[in-house]
């Protein structure tokens, strides 16, 4: 990005409350991203390889507020400007792999629910994937018989290219199904059905909860479950390449809350379904499809409750023996993120002050050298080597910006330099600790 382009305002305001606030903001991200250019790089290699008809399986780990979202949500970004259809989640104590109480079932709702594509970047692309899937097949058919729109040949010629790629899905587990549901969807287009229509998507949405009611409505005596909803993600990957998408990219975040979940047992169960589909991807069981889960470290690497704790997976994930910071083997399952260094988060302060600037609309007056003293300071707090982390040095810096643009009278090298900000940065590395350990000690 040119240095003298201007971040439109909409996106200049997403951003810094997002990152103010502590999350991760869904647009503006290539305004404001540094460092990560190795990851970034190895997770596109991925995308090549999906592209053509693979699949894979990566974990992205990172301490809370190391960049670990931050660089899911960039890949995000990256694939669908190739075309890709991407479906992300959070998991959470209702959302897991697997569970008694539809807890997988509620993961697999929340993907297709936020199903997006680069004209429809905030999700519920379902319905607009099907339908352009069907205008596209129309016209192809147009093109290649000749024939005009309302010529009853045309609508055999436009079965005929619909039935090519529903005979292809019907090979797949759950197949059929699928196909006869995307056939039915397809003539209730035709027909202006717009109920039937319905229909289908909410039994794509993983929103039947009876056999016997999808049978009376739709004709198909199946429906997604807790067990099988993954399988219907491989289905739709394949589908949507036949809809001429690149591919599908699923990102699960938040992995940590399986490893909080208490009962040994159903952590098992959990790490039994990542198992799945993690060698789904490897042994060429999945086509058009990747995969990448962000965790913690203590949630992949604790042997007793962790991902680690689940033998199949650790002795597939562990690290080697060679990598170490500094010089990680990205082409591994697990990408481990390395802090963000002093140099790097200089050049990323630098972006947000020209952005708040311009937001604002006043001469930016943070100087090259006032943004040095603030990262020095920073990093150099008792502790900030093992605690310091992007979110907390952002949160600081944005409402320092925040404060001067308010007050014009008062002077960034006064607040820097103040007894108030010392104290205040030493409590935050302390809390941090408590945090920490709190948090890993459930």
């Amino acid at each position: 990005m040119p240095e003298n382009r201007k971040v439109p305002r909409r996106i200049a305001r997403t951003v810094l409350n997002s990152l103010k606030g502590g999350v991760v903001p869904r647009i503006g991200l290539p305004y404001v991203t540094v460092g990560r250019k190795n990851e970034i790089q190895a997770l596109l290699h991925d995308v090549d390889i999906i592209s053509e008809g693979g699949a894979s399986f990566r974990f992205i780990v990172g301490r809370y507020g190391s960049g670990k979202s931050f660089l899911i949500q960039t890949i995000r970004n990256y694939v669908m400007d190739r075309g890709f259809i991407v479906a992300d989640a959070d998991l959470s104590p209702e959302r897991r792999l697997q569970g008694t109480r539809g807890q997988g079932l509620a993961t697999y709702r929340e993907l297709i629910g936020n199903l997006s594509t680069k004209t429809r970047p905030e999700g519920g692309a379902l319905t607009l994937v099907l339908d352009r899937w069907i205008s596209t097949v129309q016209m192809q058919a147009a093109q290649e018989s000749g024939l005009m729109p309302g010529d009853p040949g045309l609508t055999k010629a436009v079965d005929r290219k619909i039935f090519e790629v529903t005979a292809q899905l019907s090979e797949l587990v759950h197949g059929f199904e699928f196909a006869t549901l995307l056939s039915r969807y397809y003539h209730a287009y035709v027909q202006g059905d717009d109920q039937t229509k319905m229909k289908v998507i909410r039994w794509f949405r993983g929103e039947y909860s009876l056999k016997r009611e999808a049978k009376e409505e739709l004709g198909v005596n199946i429906i997604i479950t807790d067990d099988d909803w993954y399988d219907y993600l491989k289905l739709f990957a394949v589908f949507f390449r036949l809809a001429g998408y690149a591919g599908m990219m699923i990102m699960i975040d938040e992995l940590v809350n399986i490893y909080k979940i208490p009962n040994s047992i159903t952590r098992q169960y959990n790490y039994e379904k990542m198992l799945t589909m993690y060698n789904d991807t490897l042994q060429g069981k999945a086509r058009y499809l990747g995969i990448i889960m962000g965790a913690t470290p203590q949630a992949v690497e604790d042997r007793r409750r962790g991902v680690y704790s689940y033998e199949a997976l650790r002795s597939r994930l562990a690290e080697g023996k060679f990598s170490r910071p500094g010089t990680r083997d990205l082409l591994a399952p697990v990408i481990r993120l390395d802090p963000l260094n002093a140099e790097e988060m200089l050049v990323l302060c630098g972006k947000l002050a020209a952005m708040h600037a311009d937001l604002y609309d006043y001469e930016k007056q943070v100087s090259d050298e006032d943004l040095a003293v603030f990262v020095q300071l920073e990093f150099s707090r008792i502790g900030a080597d093992a605690n310091i982390t992007p979110r907390e040095v952002i949160r600081d810096f944005i409402e320092l910006l925040d404060l001067l643009y308010q007050n014009p009278e008062l002077d960034i090298r006064s607040l820097l330099e103040s007894e108030d900000f010392s104290y205040a940065k030493s409590e935050a590395v302390s809390d941090q600790k408590t945090d920490a350990y709190a948090e890993f000690t459930l």
